[in-house]
C-alpha cells in the first residue's frame, strides 16, 4: 500500500492525481445537480482528437482517469523494479509523458463505443400537451 500511495503522490504523477481530484469533484457536483454534464460542449470540439460524439466532460474525465491509472501503475512498477537515482527519474519522466498518450489512445477506443449512447439531438423526455393536441 505504501508503494501505491508514494506512486500516486510522487512527482510527476501528482499532476494526474490532482486532475483526478478535480474530475471527481466535478462529477459530484453533477450528481448533486449544481453543474450540467454537457456544460462544456460549446467550448471545445474533440473531433480533431478522435474523441468527438460524447460530451466533453465524459471524454476528458475518461482521459484523466485512464492517464492516472496508467501513470500510477507504471510508477508503482518502477518503484519496485527500477534502480534508484538519475535513471529512475528519467523513467518516471517517460511514464509522465507516456501515460497520457496511452490513455488518449484508450480513450478514443472507449469513446467510439460510447457514441451510440449520446445522440446529437435530444428530444423531449416525455410527450407534452401540445404533442397530444395535433
Amino acid at each position: 500500500m505504501r508503494i501505491f500511495v508514494e506512486a500516486a503522490t510522487g512527482l510527476p504523477i501528482i499532476l494526474f492525481s490532482t486532475a483526478l481530484v478535480v474530475v471527481v469533484c466535478f462529477w459530484l457536483l453533477v450528481a448533486v445537480g449544481v453543474v450540467a454534464m454537457d456544460g462544456f460542449d460549446e467550448d471545445a470540439d474533440l473531433d480533431a482528437w478522435g474523441m468527438g460524439g460524447v460530451p466533453v466532460a465524459v471524454a476528458v474525465s475518461l482521459l484523466t482517469v485512464l492517464a492516472w491509472v496508467f501513470g500510477v501503475g507504471a510508477a508503482a512498477l518502477l518503484a519496485v523494479l527500477a534502480p534508484t537515482g538519475t535513471g529512475a527519474w528519467v523513467l518516471r519522466l517517460a511514464v509522465a509523458v507516456g501515460a497520457p498518450l496511452v490513455a488518449w489512445r484508450a480513450t478514443r477506443l472507449f469513446v467510439r463505443r460510447l457514441r451510440r449512447f449520446f445522440s446529437d439531438e435530444r428530444g423531449p423526455s416525455r410527450p407534452t400537451v401540445r404533442d397530444h393536441a395535433t
